[in-house]
């Protein structure tokens, strides 16, 4: 039988080690944000969801579908950011982009909002724009360390 109760020592020694640190610090280098993933992803699903939750889709239907669509790429980019970090993080500035436009999103797709649905769309809005703009800002931050 094997003696397999033997302690390895450390591999300090070993010709690969710097490769080997090197490339989880390409892996680990852009988690940063790792904690903005989440609250992202929730977003999208709220902003998809939010046409039901307050139900303006029978007075406001355009607006409903331009919500369902934009939450889904929200969560859509959201899993892309968990998934392929190092891919994906160039385009936090897109979340940027989708929130400023749900903040003007119910005077241009709506007809006559009232004041539930405008509200509901500012925050939203602001809260993508913050949210992008943190993952943007590690992710820019992240890469000058690098």
């Amino acid at each position: 039988m094997a003696n397999v109760s033997h302690t390895r020592g450390d591999i300090t020694s070993h010709p690969d080690v710097s490769e080997m640190r090197a490339r989880y610090d390409r892996v680990l280098g852009g988690r940063d944000v790792a904690l903005v993933d989440g609250p992202v992803f929730l977003l999208g699903l709220y902003c998809a969801v939010s046409p039901w939750i307050l139900h303006y889709t029978t007075n406001q239907p355009a607006l409903a579908a331009h919500n369902l669509i934009l939450g889904i790429a929200i969560a859509a980019l959201a899993l892309g950011f968990t998934m392929m970090p190092e891919r994906m993080y160039g385009l936090s500035w897109a979340i940027c982009a989708i929130g400023a436009w749900l903040i003007i999103s119910p005077w241009v797709v709506g007809t006559s909002p009232d004041a539930g649905v405008v509200i509901n769309s500012i925050i939203m809005g602001a809260l993508a724009v913050v949210l992008g703009a943190v993952c943007a800002a590690t992710t820019t931050r992240a890469n000058t360390r690098a």
